[in-house]
């Protein structure tokens, strides 16, 4: 509190706004201080981090981790009484019992049906509210309460307030939504350990987010900072700030895009190839193999390939698997870290992955001298919150495409390329292997939107740059 400057990273910042939100005013409320000026670092982040901790998330995880904390709190202090211990057996029952009668779905799924389900299995709905008021009940009755009593009731307040406005909230400018991970699905998303007995169990998220999060921070930041600073190497498309103006509800802004201290244009060749085929057809990804392949002999391996999808990143690493000459490592066999300090160590390695590997890496030298992406990465459509946004852009005469979904794309695409040129003696090669960029009217933000690479799709002109060839 007595800090002149204080450092956090977005998380932290809107967590503590959310509950500052929550609270309404009251004294004391959140962790953070009151601040004269804020310096938003990787902008571009902001309306994801806020829509997230804007809105809300209900999940038979969270409330297992509840009654697990309570049962182990009970047991150190011997305050485990049998009705205690039957409130939250009841709890446990009735909270499994009303996630499993969510509607069935594969990863996330826009939850539209809610009043249809409250018809049809409202009493599930009481009964799992009514289990958490007992429990609640039970830990204020109990004698001489340790500290952490008090927290237990607050949290099982909080679940209830929070599911009775998924399951029963109006709000227009919020999508309602469920997510399923683990059970039937991948390992890949099961980065979280299962409670005790879940093992196996699929965990199912009731969510709630903001469609947008303009307003919200209008009303509850820019409005009480004095001074704000929004910062990436990837925030401007177009050259220019109107896209993130709209998408963070900002009005009044001084604005300026400096020119990068890279010399691109002899540090960096982009290569799109023009015969590839289109990357929505089903022959796309044998091709891609194959000049994947091509090119990572040209490169001597030193490569990260980069995918908009686990499905298509397995399917090229498996199809590689055995052809390539050189050491390849792939998102999932191992922890994050572990992957970059193996590819750091690791002579003409080449490293296969998907989202979380295009921002935040830092690979300077030789060691990382190309990086190749799939395809431009569109949001997928289907997403509930994506639909959402694009839903509701639309609506109101705008053209969601143009306005949201393509902007979105070049400050990932932005973000993926950003991989390769790290310091002043950095070189290398970007590919992109998805040519709609060269044939289609959008393609041109993309290109107005990069840095001034060296632009070819003459795959000779890439043998020339590595010493390749005659």
């Amino acid at each position: 509190m007595e800090s002149d400057i204080i450092i956090v990273n977005h998380h932290l910042f809107f967590a503590d706004l959310a509950i500052k939100l929550q609270a309404d005013g009251a004294p004391d409320a959140g962790i953070l201080p009151d601040a004269a000026a804020v310096i938003f670092d990787e902008a571009h982040e902001v309306e994801d981090v806020a829509a997230n901790y804007f809105g809300i998330s209900v999940s038979n995880l969270r409330v297992e981790d509840l009654a697990r904390d309570i049962e182990r709190s009970m047991q150190s202090n011997k305050m485990l009484s049998p009705s205690l211990s039957g409130a939250l057996g009841s709890l446990r029952d009735r909270s499994q019992l009303f996630f499993s009668l969510l509607p069935a779905g594969d990863g996330r799924f826009a939850f539209e049906t809610r009043r249809e389900f409250l018809e049809e299995n409202g009493d599930e709905f009481l009964g799992f509210n009514q289990a958490l008021t007992r429990m609640a009940g039970e830990l204020e009755g109990l004698p001489q309460k340790p500290e952490e009593v008090f927290h237990f009731v607050r949290r099982a307040q909080e679940i209830q307030v929070q599911l009775s406005y998924a399951m029963e909230a109006q709000d227009r400018n919020t999508v309602f939504w469920i997510e399923r991970r683990g059970g039937r699905e991948t390992g890949a998303t099961m980065n979280r350990a299962s409670a005790p007995g879940s093992r196996g169990r699929q965990n199912v998220f009731l969510q709630a987010t903001p469609i947008d999060v303009g307003p919200i921070l209008r009303d509850c930041l820019w409005s009480k900072l004095d001074c704000a600073v929004l910062t990436s190497a990837t925030l401007a498309v177009g050259g220019g700030f109107e896209y993130i103006r709209k998408r963070l509800g900002l009005e009044h802004a001084r604005e300026t895009v400096l020119p990068s201290h890279f010399d691109y244009q002899s540090q960096a060749v982009l290569y799109v190839p023009p015969d590839m085929p289109d990357p929505r057809t089903p022959q796309f990804t044998t091709k891609a193999a194959e000049r994947i392949r091509k090119l990572l002999e040209i490169t001597r391996g030193r490569a990260f390939v980069l995918f908009t999808s686990y499905a298509q990143m397995n399917d090229v690493y498996h199809r590689l698997l055995g052809e390539l000459e050189f050491p390849m490592l792939r998102q999932g066999d191992a922890p994050k870290t572990a992957l970059l300090e193996e590819f750091r160590l690791t002579h003409n390695a080449v490293l296969f992955a998907t989202s979380s590997f295009w921002q935040g890496v830092d690979v300077q030298g030789e060691q990382l001298s190309c990086v190749i992406i799939d395809r431009l990465p569109f949001a997928v459509p289907s997403d509930p919150v994506v639909a959402a946004r694009v839903k509701a852009i639309d609506a109101e005469g705008g053209n969601a495409f143009f306005q949201y979904q393509v902007p979105a794309a070049v400050i990932t695409l932005k973000q993926g390329f950003g991989r390769l040129i790290r310091s002043l003696h950095d070189r290398g090669l970007l590919v992109l292997l998805d040519n709609r960029i060269l044939k289609k009217q959008y393609g041109r933000t993309f290109i107005e939107s990069l840095p001034n690479y060296r632009k070819t799709t003459d795959l000779r002109v890439v043998e020339t740059f590595f010493g390749v060839g005659g």
